[in-house]
């Protein structure tokens, strides 16, 4: 493929990959459920670009990695992680008015409103970019403290996506659907981390630094146009029955609660606060990896290296893997659990960081870090994707995968902070023999994320009763594993 344009070669095995899976998957066992072959078409049509504007997003929020590091002499290691720790905080914190708000308005036009609003906050931090590079300008507050004014902004807007496109499938998907569902999602995030890294890597090489901004928000601006004609929240909405999804808020014909009673419900609901608790190790394992082994390749000298070079086509690769080996098992072997393939990903993830320990010198570190991701990001669609979605139901999904969702960008937030602080910085950083506590800091949160996903192995979300049933379902059982199933 060396004959290849770079961003071609980079594509290629990504779309081999998914020409792969969609073979495999069109070769499963079907789950009968009555749906026509014309909602099939229009589902997909509504689901598809939804996930692609929320892949874009991806671009238009990990950019700023790429982009810190190609300004040579304006931001170091330590600025990014200023910078991406005021964005992650403010996106962990908006799901307190961005989850209930999508419930009211519907995913439709809270992923409108994420994408126009990312589109412009990546214009203006391109703008201040351009300006400080070419007119040496010193914005307010110097260009660290401009750029983590306007990556916050970038994040409140995106935040908005995760919710949105969960608050959507949510009417369109029934609970046994899911799990491959959830396996989407995480190819969904994987293509979007592959925009973010290469594409954002070809684009500083290519191109000004700025334009590591501009390109995801005129992207992000074409799809906003394009959404607006095709999505849609429910089936009814296209001509198509609704139908019960057989999720928490099946057969819950009470009136709508108010915000403050449903959070109290979910945050009193045993199985979403150890989700909760799993998914923020998820969010410092996912950007300890992901946000750090550029850095590191790129400090001690080792950014040639294959993995290093195709950083992004990796990461997508072993997400796409990883998202939809979890996915399948989870519907076909768990009977729908979400539990059981979290833990057998976190164990994964727990290897892979003892591993890490006694490899940094080695180029087989670069492998165990695309298997750490591998796992993580399986983690990841299984539970915002998907358990989110199961647990708060069509009603309150967005505020059950705002408050999940939440939860990653805290732990993405400690680990920007921490590492930021204690991971070298200049000459030192060039021997990865200084890199140790990389590793030791995720061994902790990746044990941690294993014990709890075990507390959650048999938790599967119940269909109401009555009317009068809460709104929020609790777990059929939250324990230690045990063999079985349950009806």
């Amino acid at each position: 493929m060396s004959s290849l344009p770079p961003w071609l070669a980079n594509l290629l095995p990504i779309v081999i990959l998914l020409g792969a899976i969609s073979l495999v998957l069109a070769r499963l066992p079907k789950v009968e459920l009555g749906h026509t072959d014309a909602f099939r078409r229009r589902r997909f049509f509504n689901w598809f670009p939804l996930g692609m504007t929320y892949a874009f997003l991806y671009m238009g929020r990990y950019n700023v990695n790429e982009a810190t590091s190609a300004m040579k002499g304006h931001t170091s290691n330590a600025d990014f992680g200023t910078i991406f720790f005021w964005g992650t905080l403010v996106y962990g914190f908006a799901f307190l008015i961005n989850g209930p708000l999508t419930d009211k308005l519907g995913g439709r036009k809270t992923i409108l409103l994420s994408a126009a609003g990312s589109s412009v906050a990546n214009v203006l931090m391109g703008t201040v970019v351009y300006k400080v590079l070419t007119e040496g300008w010193q914005p307010p507050g110097g260009i660290v403290g401009s750029l983590s004014f306007l990556y916050a902004v970038n994040m409140y807007f995106q935040s908005f996506g995760a919710v949105s496109i969960v608050k959507v499938n949510a009417a369109w998907f029934h609970v046994r659907e899911r799990g491959q569902l959830g396996g989407v999602f995480g190819i969904l995030i994987s293509l979007g981390v592959y925009f973010a890294y290469d594409w954002s890597r070809i684009i500083a090489k290519a191109a000004p630094t700025y334009w590591v901004f501009f390109v995801p928000a005129a992207v992000l601006a074409a799809f906003v146009l394009l959404d607006f004609f095709v999505i849609r929240d429910t089936p009814s909405q296209t001509g198509h029955p609704d139908f019960d999804t057989q999720d928490a808020s099946s057969g819950d014909q009470g009136k709508n609660l108010g915000v403050f009673d449903v959070l109290v419900k979910m945050l009193t609901n045993r199985a979403i606060i150890i989700i909760m608790l799993v998914e923020f190790c998820s969010g410092f394992m996912r950007n300890a990896i992901m946000q750090w082994y550029p850095k590191f390749a790129r400090a001690t000298g080792i950014g040639e290296t294959f993995v290093a070079s195709n950083w992004g086509m990796l990461l997508c690769v072993a997400g796409i893997t990883g998202g939809m080996f979890a996915g399948v098992i989870s519907d076909r072997v768990f009977d729908s659990r979400r539990g059981p393939v979290s833990a057998v990903l976190y164990a994964g993830m727990s290897l892979g960081a003892v591993a890490a320990l006694f490899l940094l010198k080695s180029p087989a570190l670069g492998w165990t870090v695309i298997f750490m991701s591998l796992c993580v990001i399986g983690v990841h669609g299984m539970l915002s994707g998907t358990a989110s979605m199961d647990f708060g139901g069509k009603k309150n999904a967005g505020l059950a995968v705002g408050i999940i969702d939440g939860a990653v960008y805290a732990g993405t937030a400690l680990q920007s902070l921490l590492l930021g602080r204690i991971l070298p910085a200049g000459d030192v950083a060039k021997d990865p023999g200084n890199w140790g506590n990389w590793p030791l800091a995720m061994l902790p949160l990746s044990f941690g994320g294993l014990l709890l996903a075990t507390r959650v192995w048999n938790a599967r979300p119940q269909p109401k009763a009555g009317t009068a049933a809460p709104a929020v379902a609790t777990a059929q059982t939250v324990s230690a594993p045990r063999t079985g199933t349950e009806g």
